[in-house]
């Protein structure tokens, strides 16, 4: 049947198109496109024909939801950050077989979850930013999870990637590549002090717990991290309560699982959040 041909935690900051535009902030992410850039390049050569986008800027107040339409298109400007994007248009492929099957899989396994395949539904920046990059010819078919999980469970996102994986090898004829979107710390730079931070974490303690959750991820000691998660989340604002990480590792094991990551482009602070683009082994 189907695979799931890779696996990583990326990078969505907005400050990555801001970076593409002429200005004093011109390059300034380069290093996080080309590993967005990279990770589609891998999509590529193992033969990937969807990428799904566990998304921590899709709010829901109620379920589980897969954004699984046809196709894609608009022009998209950030309600959150409407000066750092702003009407970037976009277009792609969508996949409402592989979108059914994730969802009735889910469901099936206890956590209720809707397809939304004939829908105004747009896509958030969390799936936008790195489709931009991985994915500017459309080469790919793109599927969105809900991932800014406001009354779930943590378990619920773990049984959530369990059945996102059940249903690519059980159901599902192609390859699939699933991407968490969404930040390690996320505790944003107050309001009249942002500018100071554009490259500067909130506080060093986020710092210094984020770089030890890599050095767990780099180790393979997912027990560690797994039964610290939750209060990470909680402590260090995680993007969507870390939502995007559940199902991510959900999907290759949870604390069971053995790989090591492989760090593409460094840990950098953004805005006084903590990201990284890392790639995890799917065994």
């Amino acid at each position: 049947m189907g695979t799931l041909a890779l696996a990583a935690k990326i990078t969505h900051v907005p400050s990555m198109y801001l970076s593409e535009l002429p200005g004093p902030h011109h390059g300034c992410r380069e290093p996080a496109i080309q590993g967005h850039k990279e990770i589609g390049r891998r999509c590529r050569d193992l033969g990937v024909d969807t990428i799904v986008v566990f998304d921590t800027h899709w709010l829901v107040n109620s379920g589980y939801h897969v954004n699984c339409a046809e196709h894609f298109s608009g022009v998209y400007t950030s309600n959150e950050l409407p000066h750092f994007i702003k009407n970037l248009e976009y277009a792609y492929p969508g996949n409402p077989r592989l979108g059914h099957l994730m969802a009735d899989a889910a469901t099936r396994g206890g956590v209720h979850t809707r397809a939304h395949d004939r829908t105004s539904l747009t896509l958030e920046y969390g799936t936008l930013v790195p489709m931009r990059y991985m994915n500017e010819d459309q080469h790919f078919k793109v599927v969105s999870i809900s991932a800014l999980c406001t009354v779930h469970n943590l378990p619920d996102s773990v049984a959530l990637g369990r059945a996102v994986r059940r249903a690519i090898e059980e159901e599902y004829d192609g390859t699939v590549a699933i991407l968490a979107s969404g930040s390690l710390s996320h505790r944003f730079a107050q309001n009249g002090v942002s500018d100071q931070y554009l490259d500067k974490i909130w506080d060093p303690f986020l710092e210094q717990v984020d770089r030890r959750v890599i050095e767990l991820w780099e180790k393979g000691d997912w027990k560690t991290f797994t039964a610290m998660l939750p209060m990470y989340a909680d402590k260090c604002w995680g993007e969507g309560s870390m939502h995007d990480t559940a199902m991510l590792l959900g999907a290759l094991g949870w604390d069971e699982y053995q790989g090591r990551v492989e760090v593409v482009t460094p840990y950098f602070p953004s805005s006084g959040t903590g990201q990284i683009n890392a790639v995890f082994p799917v065994r």
